[in-house]
């Protein structure tokens, strides 16, 4: 029996860019549902029970940044997908802090954005037999419960911040190198110019490097990054 295809709700108050993305995903084999305002998405059950968002940042009502924060408020640990506009790094920052896992500045092509949408979709945790709680040093990642910690303190990771960690784990302390971290993560070579590899590496640091902790996330210069101890 075939499974059912992944479900994707767009929200976007703009109606020209929610009803192409709506056809174009739709075409694509998704299953779509679309929002025009924040609040109507966080209040949507369809919304909650989705297996990724799309979710603009300039909404009319509440912006997509609290969008973000509600949905991972409530626990839900979905891959969300942020459009915006703005192109100031500072403004993916904030993004990224309010729980977004990958974002897509405008105009974008419709190549790279459903790109971005398999990749977020696929991005499960593999499968194995060895144990699922991976440690090193002072950081414990539990690749069943989603839950990581250092010296005993729990950090809220977003799935590709989770994702990113575990890889520099399970490979520690041999460093990856920036192209095979795009690849896993991503699985885009067009992306290996950006930088958003930096970018959710400096997110990373801020959460695991806890105010009486030292850096435990090295960059390699030149290279890439490795988990070790200064």
């Amino acid at each position: 029996m075939a499974s059912d295809p992944p479900s994707v709700v767009v929200v976007e108050d703009d109606q020209s860019v929610r009803e192409m993305l709506h056809a174009v995903l739709v075409h694509e084999g998704y299953d779509v549902a679309s929002r025009s305002a924040g609040e109507e998405a966080v209040n949507d059950s369809k919304a909650l029970a989705a297996d990724l968002v799309i979710l603009d940042v300039g909404l009319p009502d509440i912006d997509g940044l609290e969008v973000c924060r509600r949905l991972r408020r409530w626990g839900r640990t979905l891959p969300i997908l942020m459009l915006t506009a703005r192109h100031e790094v500072d403004d993916r920052v904030a993004g990224l802090d309010a729980g977004a896992d990958d974002y897509l500045v405008k105009p974008f092509a419709l190549d790279e954005l459903l790109a971005r949408v398999r990749a977020n979709l696929r991005r499960e945790l593999p499968q194995t037999h060895q144990s699922p709680l991976i440690a090193v040093h002072d950081l414990e990642l539990d690749v069943t419960t989603h839950q990581v910690r250092r010296a005993g303190r729990e950090l809220q990771l977003t799935k590709i911040e989770f994702e990113l960690l575990r890889l520099l784990m399970v490979n520690a302390p041999v460093v990856m190198t920036r192209e095979i971290l795009h690849e896993r993560i991503w699985g885009s070579e067009e992306m290996h110019m950006s930088n958003t590899l930096e970018v959710f590496i400096s997110q990373l640091r801020k959460k695991t490097e806890l105010a009486d902790l030292p850096r435990i996330i090295q960059t390699v210069r030149g290279v890439g990054y490795v988990i070790k101890d200064q």
